[in-house]
């Protein structure tokens, strides 16, 4: 069974959604208030989280900029307003998987849930089948593929979902070049078209984790006029 959080302040929202999810098979949790969401986000370790960037106390942005920070790596789907365009990018950039548009038809919702799980799904069952699901070691980089872990001389790096699903991408494939719209079709997928920079935010903050020099990167190299690659000289 499916563990999801719902955080947002509309009561009616919630027990519509909750309808709906405990359909799916779902067990749903629920907050009201931005700090109380963040708290059970961090003891729960849902399977998904549905945020709302209007809330209480403390806004979704932050909410969920503060479950990447506490190395929470459930995925999050933010809902947000029509006409909140900002809302949406800045969700992104922090590390949200998804995003809604209120109102939203609750077809689209359940399509959206539905499609977040099988992701979650094909994301095991390629780190089961990968021939690259041991570790990858580039220098003093260790890449986990199947544990989701990577490791800098030995120290754990934590790296966001999108960051490792970016790591991992570009590293099983040294020295091809991809731009940032392929990155962003790959990893995010085609929804997400128009949010290129978004790519550049997520390979920036992977940089500052893992690269002893941001001016001469090491592992993740600029393809000037193209976009990113990996390093196969390692």
């Amino acid at each position: 069974m499916k563990k999801v959080l719902v955080i947002e302040d509309d009561t009616e929202i919630i027990h519509l959604l909750e309808i709906h999810l405990k359909d799916l098979g779902c067990d749903v949790l629920s907050a009201c208030e931005g700090d109380t969401g963040l708290r059970m986000a961090i003891n729960e370790v849902p399977d998904l989280i549905i945020l709302d960037v209007m809330l209480p106390e403390m806004d979704g942005i932050e909410v969920c900029q503060k479950i990447r920070a506490n190395q929470v790596k459930s995925p999050i789907m933010m809902l947000t307003a029509k006409s909140e365009e900002i809302d949406k990018v800045l969700g992104l950039e922090v590390g949200a998987d998804d995003y809604l548009t209120k109102p939203f038809s609750v077809r689209e919702f359940i399509a959206r849930v539905k499609a977040i799980f099988r992701r979650q799904k094909m994301d095991t069952q390629k780190a089961d089948g990968s021939k690259n699901n041991g570790s990858m070691q580039f220098d003093n980089l260790t890449i986990d593929v199947e544990m989701r872990k990577v490791a800098l001389d030995g120290k754990r790096i934590e790296l966001s979902p999108k960051e490792f699903e970016l790591l991992v991408l570009l590293s099983s494939n040294p020295g091809k070049s991809y731009d940032r719209t392929k990155l962003l079709n790959l990893i995010w997928g085609y929804d997400f078209q128009g949010y290129e920079h978004t790519v550049n935010s997520h390979i920036n903050r992977l940089r500052s984790k893992i690269e002893p020099d941001m001016g001469n990167p090491k592992f993740i190299l600029t393809t000037w006029g193209v976009g990113y690659k990996f390093n196969e000289e390692l």
